[in-house]
């Protein structure tokens, strides 16, 4: 039988609303909550989320960030999203 080598796809997103450590833990969660997502790497000084996963398409990616309250740069409805990144943020600071 033969085994099926995985293709690992690297993303960076820019997103709007990333504060601080506590909206990094929630955007974290968040996204290895999803089933092909296999590493996460945010960096909050530049407003990045660096997505390593097995599917080239990062559609359920954005949408998972954008109803966390971080969407990505361009995206509209940012009065809405940017009230949800305030709670994110607080429930990220409880949780780490």
């Amino acid at each position: 039988m033969e085994k099926r080598k995985l293709m690992m796809n690297t993303k960076i997103i820019e997103i709007e609303n990333l504060k601080c450590g506590g909206c990094a833990a929630t955007i974290k969660k968040g996204l290895l909550s999803l089933e092909d997502v296999n590493d996460i790497e945010i960096d909050v000084e530049n407003s990045l989320v660096k997505i390593t996963s097995e599917k080239e398409d990062v559609l359920a990616v954005k949408e998972k960030l954008s109803k966390l309250g971080y969407p990505p740069v361009g995206d509209k409805n940012t009065v809405l999203h940017k009230a949800k990144s305030f709670v994110s943020c607080a429930v990220g600071r409880m949780d780490s």
